[in-house]
């Protein structure tokens, strides 16, 4: 797949960021190095370029059934400037992907969400209750699903004869994360209105920040306090140099430390801790049930129900281990006699706890924490502790 650059990319590079391939993109791995810039997040503040995630606009008169068919929860209980944890799944109730749902302001175009940010703040005033007109929805699939995603939607819309617009509009938006502690304080002086740090969990506004008019949401994915603000891509590097310089400073932060934060609060990486090819699983088995609302009715409910009822044979566990050596994704986990009871799917060593850890799917019989187990590493039975995550209390 060709690289696919953020709207950012040169100005990572003039800072001089690492770069790696993920998803099709090149994205900065580490600014100055992993655990820096994961200590700055877990401390003070940090702030991430994640422009590689997807936005796909969905509007019309159609628009919230396309969304509840298509995703496991319930998208009628959002109202404009709310947002929801999701999985996207098969007819199996397999995950292809997990995501989190917008509820734009009413009346937004498919298509424009980015370039109508003005044009809504000036209209309302921040208002998001106004009514305006259809509802409009934003959903965020992860890097190099935007595509995919995209076209289910549209087939899926033609084939139920539903009213709604789809649009991949990934190249339209820059996507940062502002991240840590401090993160309130750095949108509070990156703001002129204190609409954006009254926000609660999962709730979103239109803001200008750095005077770029901007949709800023309450939520992440490093277990700190945070936001979310995605902005028109011409415009993403005010935003970005309003949190990086003075007097605010953030630390930039690289995909590095991305994942050793998400793996201390054991979140799901798609692609890695479930892929519909190489790691088949279904919410119940990666503990996400709680996104599951069995009363819609959505592609993959069906088999969800029965997998509810019936239980599930392996579930996503943390396990800590006790001796040397660093847990990786594909290590093997025995019950201590080299019988293998399930197998890792992402592990590192945590910079907070200054512990090797890792993430995977153990038989449930082993699932419980406290149970003592052994991960291989190199062909050897290193012992370790059962953990459900997260690892930190957040």
């Amino acid at each position: 797949m060709t690289d696919r650059l953020p709207p950012l990319h040169d100005a990572h590079d003039a800072r001089g960021a690492k770069f790696t391939d993920f998803g099709g993109w090149q994205m900065p791995v580490e600014f100055d190095s992993i655990r820096t810039e994961h200590a700055a997040v877990r401390e003070s503040v940090g702030v991430f370029d994640v422009s590689h995630m997807g936005e796909i606009e969905v509007a019309g008169p159609d628009a919230t059934e396309l969304m509840n068919r298509l995703t496991t929860n319930d998208v009628r209980a959002l109202d404009p400037g709310d947002s929801q944890y999701a999985a996207i799944t098969n007819g199996e109730g397999v995950m292809l992907d997990d995501t989190v749902v917008y509820r734009l302001p009413d009346g937004t175009p498919a298509g424009e969400g980015a370039a109508s940010l003005a044009a809504l703040e000036s209209d309302h005033g921040g208002d998001l209750d106004a009514p305006s007109g259809d509802p409009a929805y934003l959903f965020v699939p992860n890097a190099g699903h935007d595509g995919q995603m995209a076209d289910r939607w549209t087939a899926h819309r033609d084939e139920w004869g539903l009213d709604a617009t789809v649009a991949n509009a990934t190249g339209d938006w820059a996507m940062l994360a502002v991240q840590g502690p401090d993160a309130a304080d750095a949108l509070d002086q990156a703001t002129p209105r204190d609409r954006v740090v009254g926000l609660s969990k999962f709730e979103a506004a239109v803001a200008a920040v750095a005077g770029v008019e901007s949709w800023v949401a309450r939520t992440g994915y490093t277990g700190e306090d945070g936001f979310e603000v995605m902005c028109p891509a011409a415009d993403a590097g005010a935003v970005w140099e309003a949190f990086v310089d003075a007097p605010r400073e953030a630390q930039p932060c690289g995909l590095g430390a991305r994942d050793t934060l998400r793996t201390e609060m054991g979140f799901l990486l798609s692609g890695q801790d479930f892929d519909p090819e190489g790691e088949p699983r279904t919410p119940y088995e990666a503990r996400i049930g709680f996104v599951v609302k069995l009363d819609t009715e959505f592609v993959g409910r069906d088999a969800l129900e029965v997998q509810k009822e019936q239980g599930v044979d392996e579930k996503f566990v943390g396990v800590r281990l006790s001796e040397r050596g660093v847990p990786r994704g594909g290590y093997a986990v025995t019950d201590g006699d080299l019988t293998r009871v399930g197998k890792l799917t992402s592990g590192t060593m945590s910079p907070t706890l200054d512990e090797p850890i890792g993430l995977g799917y153990l038989h449930e019989s082993y699932a419980d924490a406290g149970t003592e187990v052994s991960v291989v590493v190199r062909g050897d039975e290193k012992r370790a502790e059962v953990v459900v995550p997260p690892f930190l209390d957040r």
